[in-house]
């Protein structure tokens, strides 16, 4: 008998753990498409910038490895 209320305990918390997220989830204020599609390009835009950073300082460090040995 012990086993079998632990068990509906369990699942009382993991019920209770899905409908607290849910109720978490009705409150949150989403983004319509324009701020999506904004938000989206200001992602794609720091992606690129931050890529070409690096890769300017791999061939920097490339060519003083170069110059080194």
């Amino acid at each position: 008998m012990a086993f079998l209320g632990k068990l509906k305990q369990g699942f009382g918390t993991t019920f209770g753990f899905f409908a607290d997220s849910w109720a978490e989830l009705k409150k949150v204020r989403w983004p319509n498409r324009k701020e999506l599609t904004s938000y989206t390009i200001v992602v794609l835009v720091t992606i690129v910038l931050v890529t070409i950073y690096f890769w300017l300082l791999d061939i920097g460090i490339s060519e003083l490895v170069g110059l080194i040995v």
